[in-house]
């Protein structure tokens, strides 16, 4: 059987959105505005997808994916802003030009010089600042993380992980001090504060904080099921039981099944 080559799939893909944005009342609905949450939805589906390691599901989410890609496209195409053609231009050029290592004559013999080889084109492309480009929109944690990163490779960081590590506990007594005033706004700041020093801590730890704390509360979900599941077993709800009931059950889930002696 004759495979047909991913330019083929690809043109007829395109084609469909074009029909669907055509002749489907709801797509010729939509604009940038309207689907934009679903476009976050969609790349947290992807990241939910490779974290599962199900890759079934991760070609699917992928495409997902992409019909967001083509269907702001075309949206643009109709309101006469760019084309389909237009973006892959633009990132074609974009990886070529950012890469000079491997399209040009430029060096970079570790990942460490092609990270700040790629900041320095960036600001020759126009932005004013190296912690420019971080979106908005990113979850809290990943921002400050990506913005750390930044800084970090012009020279602005700590030179170790102690150093980093004491602004931490700085931070923890600044904070104890705000609660004492009461003033929640206060607390707030010193709170932000504090997070954003453990996100410089977790760099030098080669952690990713957002990605930490995304396990630690997929465990806790897991964790807080099982709980649930035991007290149903015991016929209860956790509103009827007590803390040392749930805190028993917890630790039992925490340490796992008791070996069975052979």
């Amino acid at each position: 059987m004759t495979k047909i080559p991913a330019e083929q799939h690809f043109a007829t893909f395109v084609q469909i959105v074009r029909r669907l944005r055509a002749e489907c009342p709801w797509d010729r609905e939509q604009t940038h505005q309207s689907i934009r949450h679903s476009l976050i939805e969609e790349a947290y589906e992807v990241v939910e997808a490779i974290d599962e390691r199900n890759m079934e599901e991760l070609k699917l989410e992928l495409g997902d994916l992409l019909l967001h890609v083509a269907l702001h496209s075309v949206i643009a195409e109709e309101e006469k802003e760019f084309t389909l053609n237009d973006v892959l231009k633009a990132v074609n050029d974009k990886l070529v030009r950012r890469h000079p290592h491997v399209f040009g004559s430029a060096k970079a013999g570790s990942t460490r010089d092609v990270k700040a080889n790629w900041e320095k084109l960036k600001l020759a492309e126009g932005r004013t600042s190296i912690i420019d480009g971080i979106p908005k929109e990113l979850p809290a944690l990943l921002r400050a993380h990506r913005m750390q990163e930044k800084a970090s490779k012009v020279g602005f960081d700590w030179t170790n992980k102690e150093d980093a590590w004491k602004k931490v506990e700085e931070e923890i007594e600044e904070l104890q001090g705000a609660e004492k005033t009461k003033r929640q706004s206060e607390v707030e700041v010193e709170f932000g504060d504090l997070l954003f020093a453990l996100v410089n801590y977790a760099r030098f730890l080669h952690i990713n904080p957002e990605l930490a704390l995304r396990n630690s509360t997929m465990k806790f979900e897991k964790r807080f099921k099982e709980v649930e599941k035991e007290l149903k077993r015991r016929g209860k709800q956790p509103a009827e039981s007590t803390l040392e009931e749930m805190d028993e059950i917890w630790n039992h889930v925490k340490d796992g099944p008791t070996p069975q002696r052979s």
